[in-house]
């Protein structure tokens, strides 16, 4: 899907006051990163390192593990696509609600693809399957899975593919990066976009056992992370303990603009472990709901309703600063008034 994402105001012309659409942290990027990258500046006159050898090295470092265990890719997505190609014609599942990156990477690769509910999955049943995509926590609900590492037990046959890409915005989930030694069978993918606000960058990684990364290896384009994405990978890892997320006065905020957004009949709210979260519209759908907020408000939700398993009532929706999340109350209270 090229289309039907967040953060997709630039399709229409107009000014967008905030930005409810994406999951991105909006607090922008850390101090002093822009003025780093800057400074190397120069570094586009020549090619990029092939498979950015030295964030490679500092990621391995950062996470225990070695270098051959690690790929660093342009975002989430590159992974995701290495992936569906490293398993080309396989059998492959994926627990829904969920990024639609992950069927449009398998079919794309000839897969045979399922689909098995976030509440089944919870079950831990036994897979018939080749892979297993599932972000955790989830995009776009928010949910987290408890214990993902008795369902790797259960299933050695199957690839795990843990999509990690919201774990700073949880204080219910710890990352199942460290099991990596110890399943042959899991692969970690890692987003450095959302958490430090570069999602213009495209930057990520994953993580697996050695055997694995050599397969993808060998299919991997060279030169996909740029040199700029790269310098802001390395100024994120030699920063790391000074940048972190502010979590627990996010997930404060998160609940204070949840309370308030409940008391709308107009609208249901699901609760999540993240920053973002599902919302319902009572009346009419949620692209009808998105067009009212940014033709009258300028504010951007994501519809939601092409999320697998979802409705066209759905949209998502994320916390942003007091101030902002103030005015989406007050256009949902309006929206109240109007319709329901």
């Amino acid at each position: 899907m090229l289309h039907g994402h967040g953060d997709d105001g630039y399709k229409y012309g107009r000014e967008i006051l905030a930005d409810f659409s994406t999951n991105v942290w909006h607090g922008r990027e850390p101090a002093g990163m822009k003025q780093y990258v800057f400074e190397r500046w120069n570094h586009v006159n020549r090619y990029p390192e092939v498979v950015s050898e030295s964030l490679r090295e500092r990621v391995a470092a950062h996470h225990n593990c070695t270098v051959n265990e690690v790929i660093v890719c342009n975002g989430a997505a590159e992974s995701i696509y290495l992936i569906a190609q490293l398993f080309t014609g396989k059998k492959s599942t994926i627990v829904i609600p969920a990024f639609s990156e992950y069927e449009d990477s398998c079919l794309i690769f000839d897969h045979e693809v399922s689909f098995l509910s976030w509440k089944a999955a919870l079950e831990l049943p036994f897979l018939k399957s080749d892979l297993l995509f599932i972000c955790n926590p989830n995009n776009p609900t928010g949910h987290v899975f408890p214990d993902l590492e008795y369902w790797l037990k259960l299933n050695p046959h199957c690839t795990f593919v843990i999509d990690e890409a919201f774990i700073d915005f949880t204080l219910d989930l710890k990352s199942i990066v460290p099991l990596v030694k110890r399943y042959p069978n899991l692969i970690v993918m890692r987003s450095l976009t959302k958490t430090y606000a570069i999602p213009g960058l495209r930057l990520g990684y994953m993580l697996a056992h050695e055997e694995i990364v050599n397969r993808i290896m060998a299919i991997k384009p060279p030169w996909t992370v740029n040199a700029m994405a790269a310098a802001a990978g390395e100024f994120i890892f030699a920063n790391w303990s000074d940048i972190q997320l502010p979590i627990e006065k996010i997930l404060e905020d998160k609940a204070r603009f949840v309370l308030e957004l409940k008391q709308n009949d107009a609208i249901q709210i699901e609760d999540s472990s993240t920053h973002f979260f599902i919302g319902k519209t009572m009346v009419k759908s949620a692209r009808e709901l998105k067009e009212f907020l940014l033709n009258n408000h300028g504010l951007l939700i994501r519809d939601a309703a092409n999320f697998r398993s979802l409705t066209r009532q759905h949209f998502r929706i994320v916390t942003l600063s007091f101030q902002y999340n103030q005015l989406l109350i007050k256009a949902l209270e309006e929206w109240k008034a109007l319709y329901y």
